[in-house]
């Protein structure tokens, strides 16, 4: 399987961050298959932003749900975050992975997940 991010490289903080992840070689909607946005800002480690399952749920970090939402489209085998009220705190290069198992939220917050396929990563920088 294959993910690919696409969207802005620069969004303008207060506005919200689209990305899309288009999936290649697998679909979304496959039994047990969870499909992930993390991120990696300058700095720092990577961050578990949130996912979006195979049923179509969803999960999202404790500390950014309030700004998250994570959607799908089947018949295009993408799925897509947005993350709103963005500052420069979340300038990252963003990752769409897949995980085949799933897992809690406190399982995925702390770096617990294995990730079995990853897109290539995108930068978005958030400034005026």
């Amino acid at each position: 399987v294959q993910l690919q991010e696409s969207g802005p490289g620069l969004v303008k903080p207060s506005q919200t961050l689209s990305l899309t992840c288009t999936v290649s070689g697998g679909s979304i909607t496959a039994d047990y298959s969870y499909w992930n946005w993390i991120r990696e800002a300058p700095g720092k480690g990577l961050e578990w932003i949130g996912q979006i399952t195979y049923r179509g749920t969803t999960l999202y970090k404790s500390s950014l749900s309030s700004r998250t939402s994570i959607s799908r489209d089947t018949s295009k085998n993408q799925f897509t975050l947005q993350l709103s009220s963005v500052t420069p705190e979340d300038t990252a290069v963003y990752y769409c992975a897949r995980d085949p198992k799933g897992g809690y939220r406190f399982d995925y917050e702390s770096g617990r997940i294995e990730y079995d396929a990853w897109g290539q990563g995108t930068q978005v920088t958030v400034s005026s």
